[in-house]
C-alpha cells in the first residue's frame, strides 16, 4: 500500500468523480483519454475516463460500469478507490442516486448528508486485512470542506439542496420491505436510503482521500406508500444527473490543491489509526 509507506503515486488527476446510478459519463470532461488501472484488488468497476475540467483533471469512475452491469452488492469497492488513490486522487465526489426517507426531502432534491448508518451485511470494508491493523475514525465520516463546497454550488444554482442528512446504507439489491422502511424512518431517524455508500466511504478515509457524497433523491421509500412509476423515476432521475453535472462543473474548479487541515481530517486519517 504505496500510500501507507509514503509514497506518492504520479499524479494523473486531482479530483476523482464517481458516478452512480445514471451518471455513467460525466459529459464535462475535455481531452479526455480511458485509462486501465490494474490493483490488488482486482478490476475496478470500468475503465476510468481521465481529463480535464476548466483546467483541472479529473477521474471520472462510473460506480455500477457503463451500462450498469454491476449491482450494488457485487461492485469492487476496494479496487474502484484503489484506482483512484494510484492515479494521484486528492478529492473524491460521489454521486449517487437515493430514496428519501422524509416528507419535505422531496424527489428531485439534492443532499449532501453528514453522517450514515449502515446495514450492509458481507461486503469488503477495509484495505487492512493484517498483519498491518487500521481502525480510522468515522465520526465524522465526510470532508466538511468538501461538503461546503457542494452544498454552496447547489445553492448557487438555484437547486433544492439539503445540507444535511442520515444516509442509510443497505445491502440490496432488493428494496425494503415496509416494516424496514419504518424502522430506517422512525427508529433510526435516518434521511435518505441508498445502497452504495458502504463500504466506498470507509475505504476512501483509509485511503486519505477527502470525499463526500451528493445524494439525488428519486422517490420515497416504501414507508410512504405513494406508488411510483417506472416513467416517473426516470424522469427525476435524468433530472438530478444535469443538476449533478451542473453542481461538478461549478465546483471542479473551486477546489483548492490542498485540503484544508482545520475543516478535514480525511488526508490524515491514518495517523491515528494503524497498530
Amino acid at each position: 500500500m504505496s500510500w501507507v509507506l509514503g509514497v506518492k503515486p504520479p499524479v494523473q488527476a486531482e479530483i476523482g468523480v464517481i458516478g452512480g446510478s445514471g451518471l455513467y459519463d460525466p459529459g464535462i470532461v475535455e481531452n479526455a483519454r480511458e485509462v486501465k488501472v490494474y490493483t490488488p484488488f482486482g478490476e475496478p468497476s470500468d475503465a476510468i475516463i481521465v481529463g480535464e475540467v476548466k483546467g483541472r483533471r479529473v477521474a471520472f469512475l462510473p460506480r455500477h460500469g457503463r451500462g450498469h452491469r454491476i449491482p450494488p452488492h457485487r461492485v469492487n469497492y476496494r479496487a474502484n478507490i484503489w484506482a483512484l488513490k494510484a492515479l494521484g486522487v486528492k478529492w473524491v465526489i460521489s454521486v449517487s442516486a437515493v430514496g428519501s426517507l422524509r416528507e419535505d426531502y422531496k424527489p428531485g432534491d439534492l443532499v449532501v448528508p453528514d453522517q450514515f448508518i449502515d446495514m450492509t451485511k458481507k461486503r469488503d470494508y477495509t484495505f487492512f486485512e493484517g498483519p498491518v491493523v487500521a481502525h480510522v475514525s468515522m465520526a465524522d465520516p465526510f470532508c466538511e470542506q468538501l461538503r461546503r463546497e457542494l452544498i454552496a454550488a447547489g445553492e448557487r444554482l438555484g437547486y433544492r439542496i439539503h445540507p444535511k442528512g442520515t444516509y442509510v446504507c443497505i445491502e440490496g439489491p432488493r428494496f425494503s420491505t415496509r416494516a424496514e422502511s419504518r424502522i430506517w424512518k422512525d427508529v433510526f431517524k435516518a434521511d435518505i436510503i441508498g445502497m452504495t455508500l458502504v463500504p466506498e466511504v470507509n475505504l476512501a478515509c483509509e485511503a486519505q482521500l477527502c470525499y463526500a457524497t451528493l445524494a439525488m433523491i428519486t422517490d420515497y421509500d416504501v414507508w410512504a406508500e405513494r406508488p411510483v412509476t417506472a416513467e416517473e423515476v426516470i424522469r427525476i432521475m435524468a433530472e438530478n444527473v444535469e443538476k449533478a453535472k451542473r453542481i461538478l462543473y461549478e465546483v471542479i474548479p473551486r477546489l483548492p490543491e490542498e485540503p484544508e487541515p482545520s475543516l478535514c481530517s480525511c488526508c490524515k486519517a491514518l495517523e491515528t489509526a494503524l497498530l
